[in-house]
């Protein structure tokens, strides 16, 4: 018994480390695309928040320690850790368990292969719980004098949309990397290489381009969802994100010539309408493809039995 129990205790500790060093990892490169907001450096795109939601949805709530030290990893990289970030790192953790908890009181399937899993993920896994973590880690930098009272408010809202589009675009890719299976056709493998390659060319241009064009990329994220479901349109909306937060940064095409928070605030209704059509969409697919499926089954065992109680002529 203690053998198998050191073994358990052994694959949690394993469990909580790769957490932490996923969630290091995937500040490190959302970092790469931070922007100072009032002097609080903030991404439009927080990847550890969608990085902490998947963990906890695969191992449970278990793993809650590995979200902390991800979090303590991520602002030492920034700085030294002083004590008042100790609110920031209990904002980071919470949100994520708080997601957790409401996910799984409406049974939310880790699929999401019902239109009520994707509304579910985008209001009681992003965009109410994360609440916590904009509200707790801006109180933090208010409370300590690091942020002037006016900055809240564009501060607050740049932190949620941010926490928020991590758990829209990261959180239903890392899900539904564990089913993606290739194509055994040719041609449906050239059609995903192709959307793939479409999207961030779209977006590239369009993005640098100082005509509003940014709507161009709406029409590949919907042939995503409707061909490839959400294995197709969770990577197309990782693309777009990460290629439009570039040219929000560099202030090129669209974003030029308008201050910080317009930017921001443009830059987050572009992510979370594509990352809303992509899962909402895909989700709606499924379902009804999921509904075809089981009419057609019990369409052929109807049949059976119809055949079976037909009555059978005397040379049957």
């Amino acid at each position: 018994m203690r053998k198998e129990e050191w073994r358990r205790l052994t694959g949690i500790l394993l469990e909580i480390l790769a957490v932490a060093a996923a969630y290091y990892a995937a500040a490190r490169i959302g970092l790469l695309l931070r922007v100072v907001v009032e002097g609080a450096v903030v991404t439009a795109l927080w990847l550890p928040t969608g990085v902490a939601v998947a963990a906890l949805l695969w191992f449970g709530p278990r793993i809650w320690p590995g979200i902390a030290l991800g979090t303590y990893l991520s602002i030492q990289h920034l700085g030294s850790f002083q004590v008042t970030d100790a609110g920031i790192l209990v904002g980071n953790t919470v949100a994520p368990l708080c997601a957790y908890l409401l996910l799984r009181r409406v049974d939310f399937r880790t699929d999401i292969t019902r239109l009520r899993d994707g509304l579910a993920l985008v209001f009681l896994g992003g965009l109410l719980p994360m609440l916590l973590s904009a509200t707790i880690g801006t109180g933090v930098l208010l409370a300590t004098g690091d942020l002037a009272p006016d900055d809240f408010l564009p501060v607050w809202s740049a932190w949620w949309a941010g926490d928020a589009m991590g758990v829209l675009v990261v959180t239903p890719l890392l899900l539904v990397l564990t089913r993606v299976r290739m194509p055994h056709d040719a041609y449906r493998i050239a059609e995903a290489a192709a959307l793939a390659v479409g999207t961030g060319f779209v977006a590239l241009a369009a993005s640098r381009s100082s005509l509003s064009l940014l709507f161009l990329v709406f029409p590949l994220l919907i042939w995503a969802a409707v061909r490839f479901q959400l294995p197709g349109s969770a990577p197309c909306v990782l693309v777009l994100s990460v290629v439009v937060i570039w040219a929000a940064t560099d202030r090129a095409g669209p974003f030029e010539g308008h201050t910080l928070f317009e930017v921001m605030v443009n830059l987050q209704a572009l992510n979370g309408s594509a990352a809303l059509t992509a899962l909402l969409l895909s989700a709606l697919v499924t379902e009804q493809n999921n509904i075809r499926e089981e009419i057609e089954r019990v369409c052929e065992d109807l049949a059976e039995v119809v055949e079976r109680l037909a009555p059978r002529g005397p040379g049957d």
